[in-house]
């Protein structure tokens, strides 16, 4: 480790170009169970556009990839979601603070990011693009003190990390030894009543498959609203098929909604939290105390710096942070985490029956699960190698700023005597 700490002096960012390299787990080729038709999702209500989510838009952001140099030559990167319009916010606004601090500063670096967007940012692609700069400087981090993330912050809770599966293969994450399995709902409210009858014919064949005791999860996708969702839990009770827990039923922002549920069906579990942002937006869901678990996306929330902070919140409530998604990134927390005891693995593959890198190639050494579970070596930082041979594409090469819209290095111009304002005549003037 350094006496003297280096400062960080270039920062980059890419576009993966492969479909599945990178953090967007829905930039997926044709026929990918993640981007078919028969998911329920918000854009159900609209015939066009059911589909596929591929054609309403799913995967058009794409991954992002940022690559952080510090002075003493040491490089740290990561993945995340967000793609052109991400690498535009990083590359002209956060970079300048970022360029010049010490890594080591994540909170400080982490809170001009946000302040600085605040006035169009606190959610969604602004916090997304923090979230990997975030990710990147960790790994950079990680690697000048030679030492792994979960080290850093808090070290080993775990000797490993149980798995469930998120994919259509309920037999298939059973016989891989994941302790779950988690399916998407096919119906939702546009279908009516017979969509109910769908999803629970649905959901029972799949309780067949695996058994009576096997945990069974439901994705819903924000596509739910409280109605449907009383009805269908009901439904799903009557027909005896036991659900380990319903999942992101609702609208993320209908906190009114969760509490209903929670008080119509005190002893069913629900989750949400993907689609939530910062410790600002999982405040009131871990103050309500109407969900059962917390499922932040450390590649959208604003990184492992902003998770840090929420799985300690949650921890004074006794509730569990159980990420989504983002392979070794969760891993990282959540060895470290006493109230994160499991993880989610996304079935990357086409058909579900098979484990892929959580990333396609973009690294050559992503760790993939054994027997439904993962542990980690001791390598620094997140612990991943680029693949030498990854598709990247510089943001320089799609698109050069020009003088007058706004880039980074632009300084305020004097106002020409052309550009003033002419004298109102004294039939315009107040």
């Amino acid at each position: 480790m350094p006496k003297e700490w280096p400062t960080i002096a270039k920062l980059e960012t890419f576009v993966p170009s492969a479909q599945g390299a990178g953090g967007d787990y829905h930039r997926q080729g044709k026929g990918h169970w993640i981007i078919q038709g028969d998911i329920s999702c918000p854009m159900h209500k609209y015939p066009d556009w059911r589909e596929s989510r591929a054609k309403w838009g799913i995967g058009v952001l794409g991954s992002l990839f940022v690559k952080i140099t510090a002075t003493d030559g040491t490089v740290g990167y990561a993945t995340g979601f967000g793609g052109p319009p991400a690498c535009w916010l990083i590359e002209e606004h956060f970079s300048r603070f970022v360029i010049g601090a010490d890594p080591r500063d994540t909170n400080m670096i982490w809170d001009q990011m946000f302040r600085a967007s605040m006035f169009y940012g606190r959610k969604g692609l602004p916090l997304a693009a923090i979230s990997v700069v975030d990710l990147a400087i960790w790994d950079l981090v990680g690697k000048i003190r030679g030492e792994p993330i979960y080290k850093i912050i808090g070290g080993r809770t775990k000797k490993e990390i149980p798995l469930y599966l998120t994919g259509p293969q309920s037999a298939s994450a059973k016989k891989m030894g994941f302790w779950g399995s988690k399916v998407a709902l096919p119906h939702g409210p546009p279908d009516g009543l017979e969509g109910i009858r769908k999803n629970v014919a649905f959901l029972k064949s799949k309780r067949d498959e695996v058994g009576p005791d096997y945990p069974i999860m439901v994705d819903c996708w924000m596509s739910l609203d409280v109605p449907y969702t009383l009805q269908l839990v009901k439904a799903t009770e009557d027909a005896g098929v036991k659900i380990h827990w319903w999942e992101e039923v609702l609208h993320p922002d209908d906190f009114d909604g969760h509490r209903t549920l929670k008080k119509a069906f005190p002893h069913i579990l629900f989750t949400t939290g993907e689609h939530e942002y910062s410790k600002y937006g999982f405040r009131k869901l871990i103050e309500d105390r109407s969900i059962d678990i917390l499922q932040p996306d450390v590649m959208w929330l604003g990184g492992l710096t902003e998770l840090i902070k929420v799985a300690a919140m949650a921890a004074a409530y006794d509730i569990p942070v159980v990420p989504h998604g983002s392979g070794p990134y969760s891993f990282h927390a959540i060895m470290s985490f006493p109230n994160s005891d499991f993880c989610e693995y996304i079935a990357n593959s086409p058909d579900g029956h098979t484990v892929w890198p959580s990333f396609g190639n973009l690294f050559t050494n992503e760790v993939l699960p054994v027997n439904g579970k993962v542990n980690l070596t001791d390598e620094p930082g997140f612990g991943l190698e680029l693949n030498p041979n990854a598709e990247l594409v510089p943001y320089s090469a799609f698109f050069k700023p020009a003088k007058g819209i706004g880039y980074a290095n632009e300084k305020p111009q004097e106002i020409t005597e052309e550009q003033k304002p002419k004298e109102l005549s004294e039939g315009q003037k107040p």
